[in-house]
């Protein structure tokens, strides 16, 4: 497993060119970011933790596997790291290949841009259509964050929006009606439109973060909690309570770009203590 790494004065980023996974993110010597003590670094499944890209599927895609085949692809690093005291940038790329024609059948160029200042995280992904069918996709940035106890952990930002239940038959979208979102038991919802700042509170040693994003309208929140977890072979029993995920993405709605057209977005996360 190769891998790129961002550092600064205060701050440092670990990134696997496998899935262009982002599997640690520290401010302060502090882990942010939760990877499986389980996950698999075989460069063939998808690592279970950390930042994985979903594109050009976020959840079940009829093409092939689920969220799609870019956590599972190798990238390449187009602009190398650049460390500095107060800033540290790189750009990996995804593009096209025979092996992804077959199931997917559109030229493309996925750049993602990741860079550490001071106590920021910023994630952009850039899309060029490269040929002349409209591309259209669902993609979500997959984050796990440390979490003392997921129980006492605490999301707020999210009070009167509309979600999508996963965990309830016919999937009924529904109305949020708090202002901390407290996490029970099983939980799988897209919250839909999410417009202002998310914080999650409860990260290790008391952490928080404030998360923004810009065309990547919905916010996923996901634990397996304890059965579901233990029937994953690369999480475990063990591990569900240390994580929740809070997840930036256009999950629902295709993001539609046209022939020899381009798509950005952008996904700030801000720590603080």
């Amino acid at each position: 497993m190769e891998y790129v790494e961002l550092k600064t004065v205060n701050a440092y980023c670990k990134i696997a060119k496998f899935g262009a996974t982002l599997v640690d993110w520290k401010v302060e010597e502090q882990p942010i970011i939760f990877v499986s003590p389980n996950a698999v670094f075989d460069g063939k499944k998808a690592i279970r933790g950390g930042i994985p890209v979903c594109f050009p599927s976020f959840g079940p895609w009829s093409y092939g596997a689920q969220h799609g085949f870019a956590r599972t692809s190798n990238w390449q690093v187009v602009e190398d790291p650049t460390n500095g005291e107060d800033e540290s940038v790189v750009v990996l790329r995804l593009e096209d290949t025979e092996e992804t024609r077959k199931i997917w059948n559109f030229k493309f160029t996925l750049d993602y841009k990741i860079k550490i200042s001071g106590k920021v995280l910023d994630l952009c992904l850039d899309l060029k259509n490269n040929g002349e069918e409209d591309i259209s996709f669902t993609t979500a940035l997959h984050t796990y964050f440390c979490v003392d106890d997921v129980e006492k952990a605490s999301i707020a930002g999210l009070k009167g929006l509309q979600y999508l239940d996963k965990t309830l038959p016919d999937t009924p979208k529904l109305t949020e009606d708090r202002e901390k979102v407290e996490l029970a038991g099983w939980t799988d919802r897209v919250y839909l439109g999410s417009s202002e700042a998310v914080k999650i509170t409860g990260l290790v040693d008391g952490g928080e973060v404030s998360l923004t994003s810009s065309n990547l309208p919905d916010t996923v929140v996901w634990n397996p909690w304890n059965e579901k977890a233990a029937a994953m072979g690369d999480l475990g029993a063990e591990a569900w309570p240390k994580f929740i995920c809070v997840e930036a993405g256009a999950c629902v709605d295709p993001i539609v770009v046209p022939g020899n057209q381009s798509w950005s977005s952008s996904h700030r996360m801000e720590y603080s203590k």
